[in-house]
């Protein structure tokens, strides 16, 4: 009873260590040797390539991160040796990543609302895109033997079949997007979501302001909430030479 009462005392201690505006990454990383580097990286501010924010190196299968960010954004981490990165959403408090060093896109992210969130919806949007995966694996050896063969006939039925496939799963996967962001205001995920929905000339500009309107008050301080809003100033702005509405009758 003593051990177990000493434990939770121990927990609390390192919750209340951590600060408001603090994050640790808590990673395990089983089967990677011992001083191997993992960096962690975010998008350069000059939209060129990726920059190196932090890097740590494992010790006995586990590493740790630890820092400062106001606001949450995406970020990856590299590992040394591995081939592709693990994406995750960078916020305050404490983010747990299990790598897995064989299949990098298989490891485990959790601990905050946001990248719980994350994984979840990337979970929805794979099921949504098994199709088009069926159907390549399906057919990638009838088409490579069609296009050895020059049998345009062949080829182009697979391209159709599967050029319908492609608009079928794309206009899902727009109401999927659109039905998130009407049911999830605090997620980051909206946010991104609602801000590419901005750069579609063919969106109801409508549903994107009630969309953002009904953003959680602390994205709409981010920068995608930031670059929404002025991209809605925008769009209410009159256009160059446009003619001014009447003000009333000359006198």
């Amino acid at each position: 009873m003593k051990k177990i009462i000493l434990l939770l005392s121990i927990a609390l201690v390192l919750v209340s260590c951590l600060g408001k505006d603090e994050y640790i990454i808590s990673g395990t990383a089983k089967g990677i040797e011992n001083g191997k580097t993992i960096i962690l990286e975010t998008q350069d501010p000059s939209g060129m390539g990726l920059k190196s924010l932090d890097t740590v190196k494992v010790e006995n299968g586990e590493f740790e991160i630890k820092g400062k960010i106001t606001e949450p954004s995406f970020h990856m981490l590299q590992v040394e040796g591995a081939n592709g990165k693990v994406p995750f959403i960078l916020e305050n408090g404490k983010i747990t990543i299990v790598i897995d060093k064989d299949s990098i896109n298989k490891s485990k992210i959790s601990g905050t609302y946001n990248n719980d969130e994350f994984v979840k919806f990337n979970e929805e949007l794979i099921k949504l895109q098994k199709s088009l995966m069926d159907f390549q694996k399906k057919n990638t050896e009838l088409m490579n033997t069609a296009q050895q063969t020059k049998d345009t006939a062949v080829i182009n039925k697979l391209m159709q079949e599967f050029g319908k496939l492609q608009e079928s799963v794309g206009t899902d996967s727009k109401k999927k997007y659109s039905s998130y962001a009407e049911t999830h205001p605090k997620s980051f995920i909206t946010a991104l979501i609602i801000q590419g929905m901005m750069n579609d000339p063919a969106v109801d500009s409508k549903k994107v302001e009630a969309l953002y309107a009904s953003l959680d008050e602390s994205l709409k301080s981010t920068k995608p909430g930031i670059a929404i809003k002025s991209k809605i100033d925008q769009t209410k702005m009159p256009s160059v030479g446009a003619t001014a509405p009447p003000v009333g009758d000359a006198k």
